[in-house]
């Protein structure tokens, strides 16, 4: 028997039976798989286990000794695999890397996060702020929070809600150039340009039916979200925003939204996490948390 931890289970069930014959029930094997077991350890320790005689069998002093130590380990390793243990190391040690785009990273996972890792003082949250697909594996990420689409079979994905995109300026530039009523019109006015860091180009303007508006001559260009939601709001250009940046201003009425009629459906928002397994509890904890507070 090549296993040493199994040959000690071996041993350990035969020290407790009168026989091996006894022992091989108590473990539903046959007799011959207990008395190998005592033999290759006997092999391997160079010292006898057991007296054997025709009315069973004994505990040499080695045996006797081994048999403590055996005990010992084994009970060791139990503990080791125990589920309640294991379960609870899981949830209350250990980090738990997530990524997000700005607009959840920088202020919404920390506040909506913050009673459960309360809750958890052996949990730790390492949030990277990203505004491209993160390489789960590569960065060693268990958590994504991600808007647009995702068509990746690696990747356990649940949908937990819908972003609008809103054309939008302030009333001082409207006041100056008028209403859009085309997007052909929009073209010929001041615009600003949100970069994509990936590629290094402006993100087009995005409309529905698939059109599409690039931005050639911005006049304000930044590769931040709340930067550009600043730039319009000081009247610098009409820009497309995000519903979570441009819904709240358009209530106080900082902003107006023009050519609502064009706007393209809204982006889905997915909380995704890597197929591989076994999932660690605090994954799973995290995953499940970030799909209720997003909701």
């Amino acid at each position: 028997m090549s296993n040493r931890l199994e040959a000690l289970r071996v041993f350990c069930a035969a020290a407790d039976a009168a026989n091996f014959r006894e022992a091989a029930a108590r473990l539903s094997v046959s007799p011959q798989v207990v008395t190998r077991a005592v033999r290759e350890l006997e092999d391997e320790l160079g010292e006898p286990l057991f007296h054997r005689s025709t009315r069973g069998v004994q505990l040499t002093d080695f045996g006797q000794q081994l048999l403590e130590r055996a005990r010992t380990a084994l009970n060791g390793v139990d503990e080791l695999f125990h589920r309640t243990d294991r379960r609870a190391l899981s949830q209350h040690q250990g980090t738990v890397r997530v990524t997000a785009p700005g607009i959840f990273g920088r202020q919404f996972i920390p506040r909506a996060l913050a009673p459960m890792l309360a809750a958890h003082p052996g949990l730790v949250l390492d949030l990277r702020i990203s505004e491209s697909h993160a390489d789960v594996v590569g960065e060693q990420i268990d958590i994504g929070v991600r808007v647009g689409p995702l068509r990746d079979a690696r990747f356990v994905a649940r949908p937990v809600g819908r972003m609008a995109l809103h054309v939008v300026a302030a009333p001082s530039l409207i006041a100056r150039t008028g209403v859009p009523k085309k997007i052909d019109a929009l073209a010929s006015m001041p615009l600003t340009a949100l970069i994509d860091r990936k590629s290094g180009r402006p993100w087009p303007m995005m409309f529905r039916k698939d059109r599409q508006l690039a931005i050639t001559s911005p006049a304000f260009v930044t590769d931040d979200f709340d930067s550009e939601c600043a730039a319009v709001l000081a009247g610098l250009g009409f820009a497309q925003l995000i519903g979570s940046l441009a819904e709240p201003q358009i209530k106080t009425g900082a902003l107006v939204p023009v050519l609502e009629a064009e706007a393209p459906e809204p982006w889905p928002i997915y909380v995704y996490r890597s197929q591989r397994a076994p999932v660690p509890a605090r994954v799973r904890l995290v995953y499940d948390e970030l799909i209720r507070v997003l909701r």
